[in-house]
């Protein structure tokens, strides 16, 4: 599919969204396009991909459902199918039990409020759509939508900008906390040759506190394309645990881009977790933007058959007195291909910093496969910085010892395996996605009991 095609598929976009939101909107997504025309796709000249050939995605043809002009419902058979496909029981069985979670759902990149549950909101809140709010706040949304997402460089963020439409939009006004999570789920009807691009914008104001989960599935097992991009600004002395949880069909493209920035005092946490997806890319970059912040950043993926998992992190420390860790994990089997590729950027002046970066993967067959390239460009020096990656298979040693105690192989392998996964999923803050991230994995070995 040239970038030709896309650029048609973006003129038959704004004739339907003639009229409808702010101008700065549509010049927002001609910025997107523009970009993306510029650039075209990433090949594997490019330094950046040179691990990810994405010419199967590239050469595929991709057509999003047609949103309506009012926004909120998708317009055409597919996509209102797709709604009526989804219910809230499909919702908890593919993701985890969200009882008790404020929850925000979009069906092929369309809000779907039928599905969402966002009523009793605490003052000084703002949750749903994003078309929505681009119509009742614009003020609030502009100083912030499409200022992270990096489409100068970031191909796929400029696509995505190109064609937004709508997204999720969680908004919280200086000192508000809102205790209950906030499940924001992306879905995918799965039809064969689909689009959508996924859009998440997080403010967290100063002296506030939320926690925010996306999950992306699909309802079938078609090669279909997932382009998402989420855009989190932590205030100052705020606190933001976020959680991107990733379960797409094995047949799906997934290439998702998430851009936090983090200010004075500010806590952040985030973690990515990778099972689904034939070709999946994630771009994770954290700017530390002011003193005394404390940064996590934490991906676990599985891979098996021929899936290819590709993991790009990026945090800079732009300021001094800042902590930041990182622990990434892999687990591949089958013929799967891991990437990772992870840079801490430390700012001339930023003194003090302390930045601890890790990864690890786990190998379980002979034709699993895992580039990995940690690194650190530091230009201060009174700094505290270490880096580290691993790639092997599991110890033998560790395995006889098991069964010397009476344990079948195949279950001290699987004990292994877990034991090495744990030290990213007892991170995860909320117990309904820890505990369903442990059956995911439990039932990932079963499915792979050799490698």
């Amino acid at each position: 599919m040239s970038v030709e095609t896309y650029k048609n598929t973006f003129r038959d976009l704004e004739k339907t969204l003639r009229g409808v939101g702010p101008a700065w909107v549509h010049s927002l997504r001609k910025r997107g396009l523009e970009k993306f025309l510029k650039h075209g796709f990433p090949t594997l000249r490019n330094e950046e991909w040179r691990f990810t050939r994405i010419k199967p995605l590239a050469d595929a043809v991709f057509v999003p459902t047609t949103p309506s002009r009012t926004g909120g419902e998708a317009a055409g058979g597919e996509a209102a199918g797709a709604v009526a496909a989804v219910g809230a029981d499909e919702i908890v069985a593919r993701t985890f039990g969200d009882e008790g979670c404020r929850r925000l759902v979009f069906v092929d990149g369309h809000f779907a409020p039928e599905l969402s549950r966002i009523d009793d909101l605490p003052e000084g809140i703002l949750l749903g759509s994003l078309n929505e709010a681009l119509q009742t706040h614009p003020d609030l949304v502009r100083p912030y939508l499409g200022e992270l997402a990096d489409v100068e460089s970031q191909p796929f963020a400029a696509l995505n900008t190109a064609f937004l439409h709508d997204g999720a939009l969680v908004y919280l006004l200086g000192n508000v906390s809102l205790q209950d999570p906030i499940h924001v789920v992306f879905v995918s009807g799965g039809n064969e040759g689909t689009v959508s691009y996924p859009r998440t914008l997080v403010v967290a104001g100063r002296n506030s506190h939320a926690t925010v989960i996306e999950s992306y599935f699909g309802l079938k097992d078609g090669a279909y394309f997932t382009n998402a991009v989420s855009e989190i600004v932590c205030g100052e002395n705020a606190e933001v645990r976020h959680c991107k949880l990733q379960r797409e069909s094995e047949s799906a493209f997934h290439v998702a881009m998430q851009h936090a920035r983090i200010e004075h005092n500010g806590r952040f946490a985030t973690e990515n977790i990778s099972v689904g997806g034939g070709l999946v890319r994630n771009d994770v970059v954290s700017i530390l933007d002011g003193s005394g912040i404390d940064c996590r950043v934490d991906g676990l993926y599985l891979g098996t058959r021929r899936q290819h998992i590709d993991n790009h992190t990026f945090i800079r420390h732009a300021k001094p007195h800042c902590y930041s860790l990182e622990v990434y994990k892999g687990i591949l089997s089958g013929k799967a291909r891991g990437v990772f590729n992870g840079k801490i950027y430390v700012d001339p002046g930023a003194q003090k910093t302390d930045s601890k970066q890790s990864n690890n993967c786990i190998l379980l067959s002979e034709d699993a496969r895992v580039n990995t390239n940690p690194q650190l460009e530091i230009f201060a020096d009174d700094v505290r910085c270490t880096h580290g990656a691993t790639v092997g298979q599991l110890d033998e040693d560790a395995v006889f010892y098991l069964r010397s105690r009476g344990i079948p192989t195949g279950l001290s392998r699987d004990m292994l395996v877990y034991a090495f996964a744990a030290e990213v999923i007892e991170r995860i803050n909320v117990g309904r996605v820890r505990e369903r991230l442990q059956h995911d994995l439990y039932d990932w070995l079963a499915g792979n009991p050799n490698g």
